[in-house]
């Protein structure tokens, strides 16, 4: 303290400003630190508290080419929960996932294993359109899937169903591709909660001779959520 205050002596005698480090407010620290951590600005949020974080929010570029965020829809306590790519144009006028041709075919899907589409709930890896539905780029999924995240974290889910390889690869951080990931159970967050990946519906309506591998798929993911309920 002594070496401090005679530093100051001199500094005031040569006639220099001192610059004196303030200490940070509790809200510009918490400002920066959800800034720097797309995370910890999630983490804790209520159902209403993260649906206006999403629909403020700027993290990315794609806030300036959406119509509205697609927040998510379903059941908040569901069983299955259902992950998908990004919101196409049906979805970003409407602000709801997996709606026109793709949405009703899954809808039928989710009806094939016996899953009314308001007993699941409904996600995307981002909440904003890409421009001409382009694949997501890494740092808007970097920015956006804590969103995801906490969803699954407020959904709890017994098993997670990932439908298309962005979806898939990006809800696992791996890049392998998803002809290899089908057919096992993957696990996702802290929970360890089984992931089965399938294909995405888009998908199959452009490519139809895959479906009896998706109908697989599904009756693969069917049976170990019977599996996980007999265990619990």
């Amino acid at each position: 303290m002594a070496d401090e205050q005679r530093r100051a002596r001199y500094l005031e005698a040569l006639g220099i400003e001192q610059w004196v480090r303030r200490a940070t407010p509790v809200a510009e620290l918490a400002m920066a630190t959800a800034v720097a951590s797309p995370t910890a600005a999630v983490d804790g949020l209520d159902w209403p508290a993260l649906r206006a974080c999403v629909s403020d929010c700027q993290r990315c570029g794609l806030h300036k080419t959406r119509t509205q965020t697609v927040f998510g829809v379903g059941d908040s306590a569901a069983h299955w929960m259902v992950v998908g790519e990004a919101p196409g144009a049906d979805e970003d006028r409407q602000g709801e996932p997996f709606v026109g041709a793709a949405g009703q075919l899954l809808n039928a899907m989710l009806a094939a294993i016996d899953l009314p589409r308001e007993s699941v709930f409904i996600a995307n890896i981002l909440k904003c359109r890409p421009p001409d539905n382009r694949d997501p780029k890494p740092e808007e999924v970097a920015e956006c899937l804590p969103y995801l995240h906490r969803q699954v974290s407020l959904v709890r889910p017994r098993i997670i169903l990932a439908f298309g390889r962005v979806a898939a690869q990006n809800l696992l951080g791996t890049d392998t591709p998803l002809g290899k990931l089908r057919g096992s159970v993957h696990r996702f967050g802290a929970l360890n909660t089984p992931v089965i990946v399938t294909y995405h519906p888009a998908y199959l309506l452009r490519t139809p001779s895959e479906k009896r591998k998706a109908w697989e798929d599904l009756k693969f993911a069917r049976r170990i959520y019977s599996e996980l309920t007999v265990e619990a």
